[in-house]
């Protein structure tokens, strides 16, 4: 299973490379997902980026919320906190 999962859950952004990106689709993965199913697609202005299970799964936690992507791309999931 994934180990970003419980990370992953309900994240309102995606934050790549210092780059803040807005979560336009989120799809935890479970025993269903495959390899090239889409897990996460967020858009920044016209940039978009769409990763796949095979992209998330071998991530590395380095701490702190950060994963390393086997590419190379670091990663963090971030919610927006609600003031009450």
């Amino acid at each position: 299973m994934f180990k970003a999962a419980q990370a992953m859950h309900d994240a309102d952004f995606v934050l790549v490379n210092g780059v803040v990106f807005v979560t336009e689709y989120l799809r935890v993965p479970d025993e269903d997902t495959v390899a090239d199913d889409v897990v996460l697609e967020a858009k920044r202005g016209e940039e978009e980026i769409a990763l796949t299970r095979d992209d998330m799964d071998n991530a590395e936690f380095l701490g702190d919320g950060v994963y390393r992507l086997k590419t190379g791309a670091l990663l963090r999931f971030l919610t927006s906190a609600t003031v009450h």
